[in-house]
């Protein structure tokens, strides 16, 4: 039973064995498709490479590992806006440790968080200043995975925000920061916009319209720096290699989510696919993510048929009233962490329109997942960023 609204129920991972011996099951009777020699990845994840994923996945991989590691940390769920939303909350032992949602994105999920875990809840048994702690809360939005699927339209990513805000009120925060990458990060800049009064700072791995997405003109470039032209239309150039190549997925789940939902609700190998993609596209490829991690996120979609109810985000932004629209101006301060690997690069003086932006940080490594590849870099920026708002 789905806990009563303004409550709290514990949840706790316990997969039925049917439900992985249906998946074995399904995993050894996959039909390969064909595949084109010497293309490569231009059409799409190698058949090698599903391959490989694939018997892993049936042979090595270990889900009852899994599932006792995430049921470490206490979660709950409960019921916001009519839906249910679960949420991991990691309390630090260090006392006056400041309150941090994260916010994962898609094709991720809470999942997304392990590494960091630990070094931003005790930093003091990690090699930090234990002043730096956090009490985390890990939502997992709603439609994606252990949150289930939605059952009503609408919910795109500025209701999610408000749903976020409230249950941060039902944990008692009064006041607390907030970090987020992809549609995380959109969720984060949203509630930092929408409760100044609440969010004391948002940290963000991508900042939503926040790079080159038309062809920069001379007008613009002439009050920029050299510096800052090149990066304009180095962004402007993988803006338009991103739409030429890689947009297509966000173009299916924003107009026929449904119709995909078929496919990945159905077949485990479709979905790691559909999934494993993205996660080696966005990745540095000096520091992939962990495989065990990437099956353990891919195992939470598959468990709870969530794919296509996730992928609905997509719809709801593209038909809500704002869409195409610039982001509303955000007064709450905010930090960039920019990864040279992710699929856009910002722009300082882009952002410099809409958001408060206090602390831009630039790394030689890491890519859309930094949580997943590059867990220390994130962990000393967000660290380094929040100090000084405590």
């Amino acid at each position: 039973m789905d806990a009563p609204e303004s409550g709290l129920q514990v949840f706790r991972l316990d997969v039925d064995q049917r439900e992985l011996d249906d998946l074995g099951a399904r995993l050894a009777r996959v039909r390969w498709p064909d595949e084109l020699p010497g293309v490569g990845r231009s059409y799409g994840l190698p058949l090698e490479r599903v391959r490989e994923l694939v018997a892993y996945w049936r042979d090595g991989y270990d889900w009852r590992a899994a599932e006792a590691r995430l049921n470490e940390w206490p979660q709950f769920t409960t019921v916001i806006d009519g839906t249910r939303v679960h949420f991991a909350h990691v309390r630090s032992p260090e006392p006056d440790a400041a309150p941090l949602l994260m916010t994962h994105g898609w094709p991720g999920s809470f999942v997304e968080f392990q590494r960091v875990v630990g070094p931003l809840t005790d930093p003091r048994a990690h090699g930090g200043d234990p002043a730096d702690a956090f009490h985390l809360v890990l939502p997992s939005i709603p439609g994606f995975a252990l949150s289930g699927p939605t059952t009503e339209t609408g919910w795109e990513f500025k209701r999610v925000a408000r749903a976020f805000g409230v249950l941060m009120e039902r944990l008692g925060y009064r006041a607390y920061g907030v970090q987020g990458g992809d549609w995380g990060a959109a969720i984060s800049r949203e509630l930092g916009r929408i409760r100044p009064d609440r969010v004391t700072g948002v940290h963000l791995n991508l900042l939503p319209g926040g790079g080159a997405t038309t062809e920069p003109d001379e007008a613009e470039l002439a009050v920029l720096s050299p510096a800052e032209q090149d990066l304009t239309r180095a962004s402007w150039e993988r803006y338009r290699n991103w739409a030429r190549e890689r947009q297509g997925y966000a173009d299916i789940q924003a107009t026929r989510p449904q119709t995909l939902a078929y496919a990945l609700n159905d077949s485990p190998v479709g979905l790691l696919a559909w999934i494993a993609e993205k996660f080696d596209e966005w990745s540095d490829p000096g520091c992939p993510v962990d495989r065990d991690q990437l099956l353990t996120n891919v195992m939470l979609y598959w468990l709870t048929g969530t794919a296509g109810s996730a992928a609905r985000i997509y719809y709801e932004r593209a038909h809500a009233d704002y869409a195409g629209k610039r982001p509303e101006v955000s007064s709450t301060p905010t930090a960039l962490a920019v990864f040279p690997h992710d699929n856009f690069i910002p722009l300082r003086h882009v952002a410099a329109r809409t958001d408060a932006v206090v602390r831009w940080t630039s790394f030689d490594r890491g890519g859309h997942f930094p949580a997943m590849e590059v867990p220390d870099l994130l962990v000393g920026d967000v660290r380094a960023f929040f100090r000084r708002l405590r």
